[in-house]
């Protein structure tokens, strides 16, 4: 018989150093694929900020002020000198969640702390602009207070539907005893919904990403925890106070 080479493999070994590397290659290959999967969930479904907007400020030093001439109140202002701005969407569970805890604290610094409400539509909730817009309409007839507990009351009844509610947010208007012709023709005004746009775009100049985003005394709260934001107001005060 005649010795088998040692420094040649057999075909039996070469087989099995062919196989082997298949094997390796087909592994590589599959992590490869597995990686570019995690990687493209990673980038759909991550948080997205709003979208800058074109024109707009450049740097923190043109951003808009938190509050207008023609923002919202809730009630009548404070003497404290101390204000707390809410930038919301109606649609938004968490807005719905935050609105009975802004209810008392208002009631808890009534006459002292001014409350303004700010728009802040969310492009993933189909009806929020709707909301907003009977919200600026029933405003033009004294009644955006009545209207914005209204919106938050109900968001069950018609949040996170995937069909215009607008019809339904005309029934509340009904139900307030608002002059339906001037709210049709509110609604129907492009200045309306323009005017809803406007508190969006100041929101994005001040860095404004989700809702509710809150600012007191022009600072924007960073929200950990339920009490965060009564914390801010007493913080507030005590600098006010000296």
């Amino acid at each position: 018989m005649t010795p088998t080479d040692p420094k040649r493999p057999t075909s039996g070994s070469a087989a099995e150093a062919s196989r082997r590397k298949r094997i390796v290659w087909v592994n590589v290959a599959l992590v490869a694929a597995f990686i570019a999967v995690v990687a493209l969930a990673f980038a759909l479904l991550r948080p997205q900020a709003a979208p800058p907007e074109t024109g707009g400020p450049s740097s923190a030093d043109a951003a808009a002020p938190t509050v207008r001439a023609d923002s919202h109140v809730l009630g009548e202002p404070g003497t404290s000198g101390v204000t707390v701005v809410e930038f919301l969407d109606f649609e938004c569970e968490a807005c719905g969640a935050f609105f009975p805890l802004v209810e008392q604290l208002r009631e808890d610094y009534a006459g002292e702390v001014t409350f303004v409400t700010r728009y802040f539509p969310l492009d993933g909730h189909l009806n929020s602009r709707n909301a907003a817009v009977a919200a600026e309409a029933a405003a033009q007839q004294g009644a955006f207070e009545p209207m914005y507990a209204k919106l938050f009351e109900t968001q069950a009844e018609w949040g996170e539907q995937r069909e215009s509610r607008a019809p339904l947010f005309r029934e509340f208007a009904a139900e307030l005893g608002l002059d339906l012709d001037a709210y049709d023709a509110a609604v129907a005004d492009p200045a309306t919904l323009e005017r809803v746009e406007s508190d969006r775009i100041d929101g994005l100049s001040l860095g404004v990403q989700s809702t509710p985003t809150f600012f007191v005394d022009d600072e924007m709260l960073r929200l950990e925890a339920y009490d965060d934001l009564a914390a801010g107001i007493e913080a507030a005060l005590g600098a006010a106070n000296g």
